[in-house]
């Protein structure tokens, strides 16, 4: 443990220039207005893989963004860890909140991060956390004490589904083959409390249009005459949601994972201060579904949230139009049991059945993406706990995150191998909003705190 403290303290300025070289490309996976940049992204992390010590590089082309595949193999008979990290990043909008340029890296100090914190775009998630990874390796290899075999799976499309990733991993499960696969793509409850993410939600986007006039109209001259698809959007939007905030879509909670009590006591153990959670966003209360409290809302139970919502006029000034049309974004975070499509096919029908007379509907599917839950009886469960035991002091709590990793489910599906989410951000580093940032505690902490994973894997799987 020493002599990682010791590499990561002497390398530490070297590491951070590294990581605010590579997030300086800004690679939107959302805008082909950057495709040249995901490639130029993907370049950079194939040549940082080689510089770490891979023995084999290379950029794999797919239906989409390229994929960067790298590999160690010092004996064909250890065990083999896949790492999987992605070099795309959200778009920066609202450029006008940010407080310095979202590509252009800058390190502050904050009040949760003294030491300070690199503040980009990607820095957290996920460019950050994926390049402790390539570090960790770097280390490993200089210091001679790699355990066995590692894979790298970086790919460019996370931000907008991973459909490439699902091609490409259906027509190299040989190359893929491994015995866990580990991932930095989540966080932990504090800096003083690591904690590794044992479940994930699955995911259902949505984008729908509604239709009226065939073309904008005056309000005054027919206004109240013919339906305001405005109007009527906001009105069908209201309906998905009852006065307990449940949703109101026909058996959307038909197969609904019911966590027991027993379960969901052990969940309240982990550390929370409702106050600080509310000061954190400058609420003055919470909001959520009736019967269960703010951390089981944002993990355990489904839900369904407007990400975005347009149409008519939205220029400065006045102009009295109603509009012929009307959108919305729409995204659904699913637990374990609720299948995507499904649920995709659920909302369609029921959307389209409360439109009034004198409207379209039109629903357009996105993406989507399975739920998970990953058993803490497992071997890489228990080498990542020793992991964080041994740098932050204390052992790792298990928790469910929010958000969604799609391609969590299909590794198992499709490789036949566990995932472990070994996460080193905070929920406060502000991933996919302005002033994104990661802490450089938190970056050099993941690049001590990995190799361990490898030593204690090895060990435990012999």
């Amino acid at each position: 443990m020493e002599n990682i403290k010791a590499y990561v303290q002497e390398h530490k300025d070297r590491f951070i220039n590294e990581l605010i070289e590579l997030l300086k490309i800004p690679s939107v996976s959302a805008d082909p207005a950057f495709s040249k940049d995901i490639i130029n992204t993907a370049d950079a992390v194939k040549a940082s893989l080689e510089k770490a010590g891979c023995d084999f590089v290379e950029i794999c082309d797919t239906p989409g963004n390229p994929i960067v595949y790298g590999e160690k193999i010092i004996d064909p008979s250890l065990p083999t860890v896949l790492v999987y990290g992605h070099y795309d990043v959200q778009p920066a909008d609202p450029i006008e909140l940010w407080t310095s340029p979202p590509f252009e890296p800058v390190i502050k100090k904050t009040e949760i991060h003294p030491e300070g914190a690199i503040f980009a775009r990607g820095s957290c998630d996920d460019k950050g956390q994926m390049y402790m990874h390539v570090k960790a390796l770097e280390y490993m290899i200089q210091s001679n004490t790699l355990p066995c075999n590692v894979k790298f799976m970086i790919e460019g499309e996370e931000e907008i589904g991973s459909k490439s990733l699902s091609w490409f991993v259906e027509r190299n499960q040989e190359k893929l083959k491994n015995d866990v696969i580990l991932i930095s793509d989540t966080g932990m409850i504090s800096n003083q409390q690591p904690s590794i993410t044992t479940g994930l939600r699955g995911l259902s986007y949505v984008e729908v249009e509604v239709t009226g006039p065939n073309r904008d109209l005056h309000s005054g001259l027919y206004g109240g005459a013919v339906a305001n698809p405005i109007n009527v959007l906001a009105k069908m939007i209201a309906s998905l949601h009852d006065e307990n905030n449940h949703i109101t879509i026909p058996g959307f909670y038909d197969n609904v994972e019911e966590l027991s009590l027993d379960e969901r006591a052990e969940m309240a153990k982990a550390p929370f201060n409702l106050e600080n959670y509310k000061k954190a966003l400058d609420l003055n209360d919470v909001y959520g579904e009736k019967g269960y409290v703010t951390n089981e809302r944002n993990s355990i139970r489904p839900t369904l949230d407007v990400n975005g919502i347009w149409g008519g006029y939205t220029g400065e000034g006045a102009k009295t139009v109603i509009a012929s049309k009307a959108f919305a974004k729409i995204s659904m975070r699913l637990v374990p049991n609720q299948d995507w499509e499904q649920i995709t096919e659920l909302f369609t029908k029921h959307f389209t059945s409360i439109a009034p007379a004198g409207v379209t509907v039109l629903v357009k599917p996105h993406h989507g993406g399975q739920g998970y839950v990953t058993p803490i009886d497992s071997i890489g469960y228990k080498a990542a706990n020793m992991a964080y035991t041994e740098t932050f002091g204390v052992p790792a709590i298990p928790v469910r995150s929010g958000g969604s990793i799609p391609i969590v489910a299909l590794f198992e599906k499709e490789l036949k191998s566990k995932t472990i989410l070994m996460g080193f951000g905070l929920d406060s580093d502000a991933i996919h909003s302005p002033n994104e940032h990661f802490g450089i505690f938190n970056y050099l902490k993941g690049i001590e705190t990995i190799p361990l994973f490898y030593k204690y894997f090895v060990e435990l799987s012999k």
